[in-house]
């Protein structure tokens, strides 16, 4: 139903009217989703079930859309042609929350395989800024629901000034699906606990999607581009490596249940999952989390370096690696707990830190969706430690509708 529709239910049929005036159009659609979608199954929480479910939502956020043949990856709902595609010369990525730091990651995978210029707004500040915007600007507005109050608006705004403006949503039926100018499902299924986890990493992958068809309409190149997709490929079977660990990880979880805070620090693709990290552990815990970029340790936050201030390093094998170890054995000298998220074999980190967790190797580009997930069974296992209320805690909402 769209804005000031009504609908009078009788026995047999109903109706439905607009308060503007007259008769709404409509479309009836079916329900995509079976009674055991949306039952937590043998699992004590709806975030431990999504969880574990994020190796086949990966897979069917790529399914029917990575070309071998051609090397690419193929979004036939954006509705726009290649040559309409290579004229974008700068996108504009915006969400709230969860969705927000997607975008993020997004910004550093489009950045990195096509060399577009992008630029991350929160919807609630998008849609009261007045941002210069040129003519082939491209706007992607991002929701899990397809009904957060603030990207919508934001959607709407775009729009009114004339720009493209697509919609990466779960939610085929909802307000931004409906009214955007085309965009991508992510065919993640109901997403019913409060913290965001599968909607995050599905909405990381479509952007990686499209760096991957942004980039081979520029200068990559076809074997670039099946590298890029071989990366893609693997990452269902790796996500499920990393589900295994989930004992192990609540063993860190109740270590340091009773840390009043903690900081996440990460690098490049790995900072917005920094971000992440400490969202979930505060939504879920209500442990004070605050995310930063390894670099900027020295510039602050170094100072609430303490015994009781545990510091989670998300310190992959990459370009950056060094520079995470320094920062972590800086924390060290300091007296500061550090938990890494590492790359398997990766032994200079395991003589420093006080845990480690280890995700298989992958290309920079990918690496926030595998190491999100231990994050988000970091959070949850403290939270479960704690007793707190995980699929719905305190004072959030699934979606927010209202400003």
């Amino acid at each position: 139903m769209k804005d000031f529709d009504i609908a009078t239910i009788q026995r047999d049929r109903f109706e439905i009217s607009s308060l503007l005036g007259g008769a709404s159009g409509f479309e009836v659609s079916k329900v995509e989703f079976s009674e055991e979608d949306v039952s937590k199954g043998h699992f004590p929480h709806y975030m431990l079930k999504e969880i574990y479910e994020q190796p086949d939502t990966i897979h069917d956020a790529m399914r029917g859309r990575l070309s071998r043949e051609e090397g690419t990856a193929k979004l036939g709902g954006l509705d726009m042609s290649n040559a309409e595609l290579r004229d974008v010369d700068r996108i504009i990525l915006t969400g709230c929350g969860t969705a927000c730091h997607a975008a993020m990651c997004g910004e550093y995978a489009i950045e990195t395989l096509a060399h577009v210029p992008v630029e991350i707004e929160f919807a609630s500040e998008f849609r009261y800024r007045n941002l210069p915007m040129t003519k082939d600007t491209l706007v992607f507005c991002i929701s899990q629901s397809g009904e957060t109050a603030d990207t919508l608006a934001a959607m709407r705004e775009s729009q009114r000034k004339g720009h493209r403006t697509l919609g990466i949503c779960n939610n085929v039926a909802s307000t931004i699906a409906r009214e955007n100018d085309g965009g991508v499902y992510m065919h993640a299924g109901p997403e019913i606990g409060v913290a965001a986890t599968k909607s995050f990493t599905s909405q990381v992958t479509i952007l990686t999607l499209l760096g991957l068809m942004f980039g081979r309409i520029r200068h990559l190149s076809h074997s670039e581009g099946l590298h890029i997709i071989d990366e893609l490929e693997a990452l269902p079977e790796k996500v499920t490596r990393i589900l295994e660990l989930s004992e192990h990880i609540k063993g860190i979880a109740e270590k340091y249940a009773s840390a009043k805070a903690m900081m996440f620090l990460g690098r490049q693709f790995n900072y917005p999952v920094a971000m992440e990290g400490a969202l979930k552990m505060k939504e879920i815990s209500y442990i004070h989390a605050s995310g930063h970029p390894s670099a900027e340790l020295k510039h602050g936050v170094i100072a609430l370096i303490s015994p009781e201030v545990p510091s989670v390093f998300i310190a992959p094998d990459d370009a950056v690696f060094d520079k995470n170890v320094s920062n972590i054995e800086e924390v060290k000298a300091r007296q500061g707990p550090v938990i890494v998220i590492a790359t398997e074999g990766s032994k200079k980190v395991e003589k420093i830190a006080d845990d480690v967790i280890y995700i298989p190797r992958c290309a920079d580009f990918v690496s926030p969706i595998l190491t999100a997930i231990p994050l988000q069974l970091l959070a949850y296992h403290t939270a479960v430690a704690l007793g707190c209320d995980v699929d719905k805690p305190r004072n959030l909402a699934k979606s927010v509708t209202v400003e």
